[in-house]
């Protein structure tokens, strides 16, 4: 049997992920592929060398805005085929979404927008949920086997946030957004870490305003990574990593059995 090892992190500006020791983590080799969110760079800007000579091949997709958003993707793999966004170019001006192909695997890196800003941010999250859904539903009629992974800014239910009555007002849990949650969930995707883990008090970030809240593990799960229903049997291991600690989120991992 071989199997696939994906890792999905949100390191919070990659330069700074670096300087606290993401490259000795990737040194023992957690995962095949690795999907970033967040790098707040642009790969001339950063000493790309450090992943290649791990024997990552590495693709960038970064925001037009300099310091802002971004994603990248480190494989062991060359992937069949690399794609830029999506075609929406709001969503890709900001660099939110990288995809590769690992034989009849389509893996989705995306960094879904924050609206924790203001009101402007949170509308404009609303209407990238909905054309982001919209695309992953054209997507999974030619690539049946997704694998979707990032930070999704949304806790889905009750147990994955520390305190859901004190947060029923906070961005990335209000009720649109977790309804938008349900209907993703419900059109054809597996939650591949609750899947495996139903047990609480499982989070993948926490704010940096409060120190201890980390270490109080008062954190909210908004990081994921998602299948499709068909390969919703070839799920061999599903993990959050909270003690890998480069960034105010942790990765999170999935094995997935493959051919």
């Amino acid at each position: 049997m071989s199997s696939l090892r994906i890792v999905s992190y949100n390191v919070n500006g990659i330069r700074a992920a670096m300087n606290k020791g993401l490259i000795d983590w990737l040194k023992t080799d957690p995962a095949d592929v690795v999907c970033i969110q967040e790098t707040k760079a642009h790969r001339d800007n950063v000493n790309h060398k450090a992943f290649t000579d791990l024997g990552y091949h590495d693709y960038w997709f970064s925001a037009q805005k300099k310091g802002y958003s971004g994603v990248a993707i480190f494989t062991r793999r060359v992937p069949d085929h690399v794609e830029y966004g999506t075609g929406h170019k709001v969503s890709d001006d900001e660099g939110r979404v990288l995809q590769i192909d690992l034989g009849d695997i389509r893996i989705i890196n995306a960094y879904f927008p924050s609206g924790t800003t203001g009101d402007e941010r949170q509308v404009y999250k609303y209407a990238w949920l909905d054309e982001f859904h919209a695309y992953l539903e054209t997507l999974k009629q030619k690539y049946p086997k997704l694998v979707l992974c990032g930070d999704y800014n949304i806790a889905h239910r009750d147990i994955d946030i520390h305190d859901p009555k004190g947060n029923k007002k906070s961005s990335g849990f209000l009720p649109e957004e977790r309804a938008w949650m349900d209907k993703f969930m419900g059109s054809g995707w597996v939650d591949t870490f609750r899947q495996l883990n139903p047990a609480p008090h499982q989070y993948t970030w926490w704010s940096q305003r409060f120190p201890s809240v980390r270490l109080e593990n008062k954190g909210w799960r908004i990081d994921y990574i998602n299948v499709t229903t068909a390969l919703g049997q070839n799920l061999l291991r599903a993990e959050i990593y909270p003690d890998v600690r480069q960034s105010d989120h942790c990765p999170v991992y999935l094995e997935l059995e493959t051919k």
